[in-house]
């Protein structure tokens, strides 16, 4: 949490988070624009210190080096430290997202990231155990042979599909990739599929969990910005805690 507070106690490395905010995957040469008084060599510096502390994640995409906002150490600060103080506040940091527009990128559109102290074998059973997912994914179990071209469904308790899709890529305890597509309204049922990888790396004493949605479409890119932050947080804390940290879909 320290390295968290530390950076964002700057004012630039927060205008760096506001211009991430307004438009997520940025080259350093884009993100001059939001320090037009520092050199670039200062706004590579800072957003080294957000990378560090995990506010910012990057992705190469040919030869640049894209910066994405990583919502979920904020979620932590505010699930920590904020909302049993200033609940009404915090709300509007809870749900935040970014609305990108303009021409499609060939890079993630979101990505997010986050540390968990567990292993890659329990982290996979979380995200891949229908008994597991149903305690942090809005309820719902993951249903699917986990074979390459093999069928994956999350269903609610009411029976209801809320997503289906086809896995393209297992990798057991690493990582997989899957074509998305929600049901859970018609705006969401009318936008094609989007690709969404989840993917393990094991560190030391951790695992680093990239959850990377790519393509989507301007609903799918509004729910799912703000949708996909309780459910990794959710993850974090059922793997840390053993309890089951339950959040209202607000779309």
């Amino acid at each position: 949490m320290e390295k968290i507070f530390r950076a964002l106690g700057d004012r630039s490395r927060r205008r760096l988070l506001d211009a991430l905010l307004r438009k997520d995957g940025q080259t350093v040469a884009e993100l001059d624009a939001a320090l037009p008084r520092v050199t670039r060599f200062a706004t590579m510096k800072h957003l080294r210190v957000l990378e560090a502390a995990g506010l910012v994640t990057t992705r190469r995409a040919g030869r640049e080096k894209r910066h994405y906002l990583n919502r979920v150490p904020i979620r932590l600060i505010h699930d920590r430290w904020i909302s049993k103080y200033a609940a009404p506040v915090v709300g509007m940091m809870s749900r935040l997202k970014s609305s990108l527009e303009g021409e499609a990128m060939n890079a993630p559109k979101h990505v997010y990231e986050i540390l968990i102290r567990t292993t890659p074998e329990k982290l996979w059973r979380a995200i891949t155990d229908p008994d597991e997912t149903q305690k942090y994914f809005y309820g719902s179990r993951v249903e699917s042979s986990w074979k390459p071209g093999d069928k994956i469904h999350y269903r609610m308790p009411d029976g209801s599909i809320a997503i289906e899709g086809t896995l393209l890529e297992v990798v057991p305890n690493r990582k997989f990739s899957q074509r998305w597509h929600a049901l859970w309204d018609e705006k969401m049922r009318a936008e094609p599929p989007h690709r969404v990888t989840w993917e393990i790396t094991p560190m030391k004493g951790v695992c680093k969990l990239s959850v990377l949605h790519e393509d989507l479409g301007p609903e799918a890119l509004r729910q799912v910005s703000g949708g996909i932050v309780p459910i990794v947080s959710g993850l974090k804390t059922l793997l840390e805690t053993g309890q089951a940290l339950q959040i209202e879909a607000n779309v």
